[in-house]
């Protein structure tokens, strides 16, 4: 698969093959989309921040390497920054002032008061971890909704492990006593 992969990243660079830019999409469209829900909770908006991460991918591919990091390293870099990016922006602020909650249905065999509880504790997550600074943020996001190691995202991220795992653990740390009411202290550290 990596040999097809280089090769569908070479044609994209040199001829900007489309064929080749639609495999190498297709590659990884499911994951990409997995991994933009598990953080909104939205299929339309999901759809569309995917479409986003991969036209924002296939525009900067030229600049891609492959030196420093693998293209699923690369791919997920970009698609976290994208998200950032989203939940800073003023379009989230106005859709969660004006938006109710939307529940989609599940299987039929869950119950349906299960589900939206799930979904209400996942949404107050996000919300905790969008008021986080870029880099605590890139690091959870990459660790819980895309199952990264520590060792991937320090590669991801281009910093040493062992910092990749002390901001983890101490931003779960306050995560935790943020969720489970907290000082006004410790949320406004939160940010930092």
């Amino acid at each position: 698969m990596l040999n097809k992969e280089k090769k569908w990243i070479k044609l994209i660079q040199k001829r900007a093959d489309e064929q080749a830019a639609n495999e190498l999409v297709s590659m990884y469209y499911s994951h990409i989309y997995a991994f933009v829900y598990k953080q909104t909770m939205n299929k339309e908006l999901s759809l569309d921040l995917t479409q986003e991460i991969f036209i924002s991918m296939l525009q900067s591919i030229q600049h891609f390497e492959g030196k420093r990091a693998s293209f699923k390293t690369w791919l997920y870099k970009i698609a976290t920054n994208r998200l950032v990016d989203y939940y800073r922006s003023k379009h989230y602020k106005y859709d969660r002032t004006t938006d109710d909650l939307e529940v989609e249905w599940v299987s039929a065999e869950e119950d349906f008061t299960v589900t939206l509880e799930r979904r209400e504790e996942v949404e107050e997550v996000i919300a905790h971890i969008n008021e986080l600074a870029t880099y605590p943020q890139q690091i959870l996001r990459l660790k819980l909704f895309a199952d990264y190691t520590f060792a991937e995202i320090a590669t991801t991220l281009n910093v040493p492990e062992s910092s990749v795992k002390t901001k983890y653990y101490t931003t779960v740390r306050r995560l935790k006593r943020t969720l489970t009411g907290g000082s006004k202290n410790e949320k406004r550290n939160m940010e930092h």
